[in-house]
């Protein structure tokens, strides 16, 4: 079912690239052999060369059928193998067109399975040692497709594609098509990412109100696309007890803040406690440019501090598609575990706003705090990380776990620019977004929902 999930997403990306790629004129067709064509008593089809493992008993067989490429396990399920072919005439700074077309045969795994590579060459040697995984599988049935574009680095001059089937079971695969073409540049996707830092103090939920909304305000003239606010902003601050700001969403607080988001069309995160019937929530709120709900996520993990207090933890982790992309909310004691990042992220987050009454502080006397677990968030699961808090500092962190806004003691809106688009890559892995969850192990993970675990409590 995960794996399943994750395809899925690519669905709504492929139309998107299908129209990036699209351009005046029938493009050049840089592969040789693109259907896979093999001649009389050849096993591989033409201008394809195969790869196979170091260790040769764990190779997939591979040869030319009618109608394609087929690579099967033969019999090891952990077996690995495939074809590749370098391209000539790539022109440095250029857009391609990359696609693949396959037919799954009892393949139960096809993001892990079923792999489409391009790395860039110079001189012979590659730009990169990982290349690039083209996106995809996008799943029609037992049909997956592989599309995308892929903008090729300063300095190179080739590219080696290569179609590779991991770990297939009892499965086979039958190539039936490839291209590589010169296509228009897509460009980057910017979003101007916000944070806040506020904390109130001596005041009242509707005061507090008042003062969230002067800074959505501020983030609509600096032109920001989406904001975070902090946790329980009606609370924070504010000698108020939980039945006194509890109440339903959309709500009286959702009304005050929609408004300020619909005047600065701009998108908002904010952190609000819910009431439904006799149960509470800790709540967030995603608002749209029109001031609406469109989204609520209820923090899962509870500190003593509000489970003391009757407060009921969610058990789900959304995600919402917005105008620029899609994100995700976690709320405080939420960073404590790696789980929910992990979760939002293979479900296609590409930026996780976090309201945090909880600290954000740097390390201190040896010991990892909150900056530096929200950073390792990032980098774990390839995302952008936005938390805003009351204690430490808000901050914007980029997928490599960089910082790229921090209001280091300062009060008001911290942001960054970011280009949704970028695919940097780790020095040896590459681009971890795309590698990591085809790496995982979900099989093995088992133990991780096994409650019983732990009995003593050590």
């Amino acid at each position: 079912m995960m794996y399943g999930q994750i395809c899925v997403k690519c669905l709504c990306l492929c139309a998107v690239l299908t129209a990036a790629c699209s351009a005046p004129g029938q493009a050049q067709e840089l592969v040789a052999n693109p259907q896979f064509e093999t001649e009389s008593g050849q096993t591989l089809p033409k201008s394809w060369s195969r790869w196979k493992p170091q260790w040769e008993q764990a190779a997939c067989s591979v040869r030319g059928v009618a109608g394609g490429l087929l690579v099967e396990s033969g019999g090891d399920p952990y077996a690995v193998g495939g074809v590749m072919q370098e391209i000539r005439g790539i022109q440095a700074g250029r857009a391609y067109r990359v696609s693949a077309v396959c037919e799954l045969r009892g393949i139960e795994a096809p993001l892990r399975s079923v792999i489409v590579r391009l790395g860039w060459l110079k001189g012979g040697r590659p730009h990169h040692v990982a290349g690039l995984l083209v996106r995809g599988p996008v799943l029609e049935g037992a049909t997956a497709r592989f599309p995308d574009v892929l903008v090729a680095p300063e300095g190179v001059d080739a590219a080696r594609l290569s179609l590779e089937v991991k770990w297939p079971g009892k499965g086979a695969v039958l190539w039936k098509q490839v291209s590589v073409q010169l296509t228009a540049d897509p460009g980057p996707r910017k979003v101007k990412i916000g944070t806040v830092y506020l904390r109130p103090k001596q005041s009242t939920p509707q005061k507090n109100l008042k003062l969230w909304c002067e800074q959505i305000d501020a983030a609509g003239k600096l032109g920001l696309e989406i904001v975070c606010l902090g946790e329980t902003i009606t609370r924070v601050g504010t000698d108020a007890t939980l039945q006194d700001v509890a109440e339903p969403i959309p709500g009286p607080a959702t009304e005050v803040l929609g408004e300020a988001a619909q005047r600065n069309k701009i998108w908002v995160v904010a952190g609000l406690t819910e009431r439904v019937g006799d149960v509470v929530y800790n709540t967030a709120v995603l608002l749209d440019r029109r001031g609406r709900v469109a989204g609520q996520y209820r923090k899962t993990h509870l500190p003593r501090e509000e489970w003391k207090e009757g407060v009921r933890p969610g058990h789900e982790y959304p995600v919402f598609d917005t105008d620029f992309g899609r994100v995700a909310i976690q709320i405080c004691y939420d960073w404590f575990f790696p789980e929910p990042a992990a979760v939002f992220a293979l479900k296609g987050a590409e930026i996780i706003l976090a309201p945090t009454w909880g600290n954000t502080l740097p390390d201190h006397d040896g010991m990892a705090d909150g900056e530096t677990t929200f950073r390792v968030r990032a980098r774990d699961n390839g995302v952008y990380m936005v938390p805003s808090v009351y204690d430490g500092s808000s901050l914007v962190i980029d997928p490599m776990g960089r910082i790229l806004a921090s209001n280091a003691g300062r009060e008001g809106i911290f942001w960054a620019e970011v280009d949704l688009n970028k695919r940097e890559c780790l020095d040896w892995v590459g681009y971890w977004r795309s590698i990591g969850p085809r790496d995982r192990m979900p099989e093995t993970y088992d133990s991780l929902a096994d409650i019983r675990l732990n009995p003593e409590g050590r």
